[in-house]
């Protein structure tokens, strides 16, 4: 797995400053900064993997790779990923290409598709765009999303891995108080990768009701409550 491009502005993630990111087109029209969620990712991770661990390189690889989904808006500037050959797929769903998943609404919506009844899915993926959800989300948990990998099961070209996410609920979600508890989010993972190391196909498995559970638990919020919750300045500062 490559490991180039780490500069000192991000101790985790690859692909997101020096001269090679100097034409790359951000979603908020600059690099995103991690300063938050990487704190937050220091202080409540379970595990700390030694440098240069197979661990440590799949946990970069990671969040490398969800930079770019959620921040880096054409496809030439992708580098963790083969644009070209690049598929996903959630759940045993059918695997979709980039391109497709683009259409479910990227971010969070194409990580949070659900064959629920509309009126049972708290969020619904299909009303959202990728900028309505990346709002949603980053308001309720200001301080960021954090990733830890918790086991590598197998290497590359395949890797297997059981992961956690977590943060604080500091802001409303979809009509709901914030509640100041940490919400968590565990599942497992496969990343395949081609000869050159770039990442081909992406399979996740976990559970959105305990992302969501989490942050429905707060009292509802009245009208005017919720449309002032919904504008943050922050977009750029995610986990």
């Amino acid at each position: 797995m490559a490991t180039s491009g780490v500069e000192a502005q991000d101790k985790y993630r690859s692909y997101l400053h020096g001269e090679e990111e100097k034409n790359t087109k951000w979603r908020f029209g600059a690099p995103p900064n991690y300063d938050l969620v990487n704190r937050l990712f220091e202080e409540g991770r379970t595990k700390i993997w030694p440098p240069g661990s197979l661990e440590e390189k799949v946990q970069n690889l990671v969040k490398s790779w969800e930079m770019e989904m959620f921040h880096k808006t054409c496809s030439d500037d992708y580098k963790s990923l083969d644009p070209n050959k690049y598929t996903f797929s959630l759940n045993g769903r059918k695997a979709v290409t980039l391109e497709e998943k683009r259409k479910l609404g990227g971010g969070y919506n194409s990580l949070l598709q659900t064959s629920l009844p509309e009126k049972l899915r708290g969020y619904n993926p299909a009303e959202e765009t990728v900028d309505s959800s990346h709002r949603a989300f980053v308001t309720a948990f200001p301080r960021g999303f954090a990733l830890e990998v918790l086991r590598v099961y197998s290497g590359p070209p395949v890797i297997v891995y059981k992961f956690r996410h977590w943060g604080f609920m500091e802001g409303a979600f979809k009509g709901h108080e914030p509640t100041g508890e940490m919400v968590e989010l565990f599942g497992m993972a496969a990343f395949e990768l081609d000869e050159k190391e770039k990442i081909v196909k992406v399979e996740f498995y976990f559970d959105r009701g305990e992302l969501l559970g989490g942050l429905m638990q707060g009292a509802s919020l009245d009208s005017s409550s919720v449309e002032e919750a919904a504008t943050c300045p922050f977009l750029k500062n995610t986990g």
